[in-house]
Parts: structure tokens; C-alpha cells; sequence
């Protein structure tokens, strides 16, 4: 039985580098793994207690809960906004630890990754991100780490599943990815 690893993409743009090797990591997969690629951030309003109740939570955010629990593991990919996570992503995060203490992730195995444009491949916002999604509950492996700097010329002509050392790095993210949530199954 393959784990099941739900992939989160903290870009909307439809030609994001992040979007891009999100689809590589789906495409590349070792056996034993299956990413999932979640569409619909952009549909979740802004969390807001107000509209977290039994009968009342947006369907958009209903529908990310879902696929959250059905899943063994997560990977987010983040671009660097401003030297941050992006909005879109801080907001999944938010709906997905609610309720507090037994939210979809609490306990969930979680990988932070991703490519960005500067030097530093978006270690800012990856750092955030982690931060952000263990205190929401999530188990962040925090050894597992892939920044990819010069996003924009790197992937200028090549798709991330193309770049030979990106492919060979991403699928032993997830091959590690993997491994952490089959070991808290057991």
C-alpha cells in the first residue's frame, strides 16, 4: 500500500517554478509514494472563527480538511514572498489546525520545500512555513530540506523534472518523506 503524500503549492501563478516541481515530485514518485497535487487554495476564504462552525464551514475549506485527512503525509512548496510564505499558504495552514489540537494535520509527518528566485532558494519562507505548520500540529521532519535558488533562469527552459540533480533531489525528498510516515504507521 503506497503512501499517501498531499502536496500543497503556496504559488497561484499558473506558470509558478513551485507548481512546477510539485508536478515533478507527482510525476516522479518512488514506489510506494503517491502525491497528490491539491488544487482549490485560491477558493478558501481567509480563515475566520466566525465561519469555522458545524454547518457553516465554506465548502472550499471543507474540502481541504478532506483530503488532509485522507492523507499519510504532507509536502508544501513555497515560493519566498517578500521574505515570507505566501498568503494562500499561511491560510490552508490556518484552516488545516483547526480544530486546535485535532486538527487534519495534527501529527502528520510534513516536508517543507521549494525554489525561488534569490540565492537562497526561499529559506525564509521555508523556515516560516515549518514553523508555521508545527505549531498547527503538523510533525515537521526538519531534516528534509530542498531550497532551490535562481528559479528563473534555472527553470527558464527546463521543467524541474527535466533538471537531472532537481529530479534526483526531489525523489529522494519523497523516498525520505515516505519513509518517516510508513515508520509512524507501524
Amino acid at each position: 500500500m503506497s503512501v499517501r503524500i498531499l502536496a500543497l503549492v503556496g504559488s497561484l501563478r499558473a506558470g509558478s517554478h513551485n507548481r512546477q516541481l510539485a508536478e515533478a515530485a507527482v510525476k516522479l514518485a518512488p514506489e510506494g509514494a503517491d502525491v497528490a497535487l491539491y488544487e482549490g487554495l485560491s477558493e478558501i476564504p481567509f480563515y475566520n472563527e466566525d465561519i469555522d462552525v458545524e454547518g457553516g464551514v465554506p465548502a472550499a475549506a471543507a474540502k481541504l480538511r478532506e483530503a488532509a485527512a485522507g492523507a499519510d503525509a504532507l509536502l508544501l512548496f513555497t515560493p519566498e514572498y517578500n521574505g515570507t510564505m505566501p498568503a494562500v499558504l499561511k491560510n490552508a495552514i490556518d484552516w488545516l489546525s483547526r480544530p486546535y489540537g485535532a486538527g487534519a494535520i495534527s501529527g502528520m509527518p510534513v516536508v517543507v520545500i521549494g525554489t525561488a528566485f534569490g540565492q537562497y532558494g526561499g529559506v525564509w519562507a521555508h523556515d516560516d512555513a515549518r514553523k508555521s505548520v508545527g505549531i498547527a500540529g503538523g510533525k515537521v521532519i526538519e531534516d528534509i530540506k530542498l531550497s532551490i535558488p535562481g528559479s528563473v533562469t534555472r527553470f527558464a527552459q527546463t521543467h524541474p523534472s527535466d533538471d537531472g540533480e532537481v529530479a534526483e533531489q526531489l525523489t529522494e525528498v519523497i523516498d525520505r518523506l515516505r519513509g518517516v510516515a510508513d515508520e509512524q504507521a507501524a
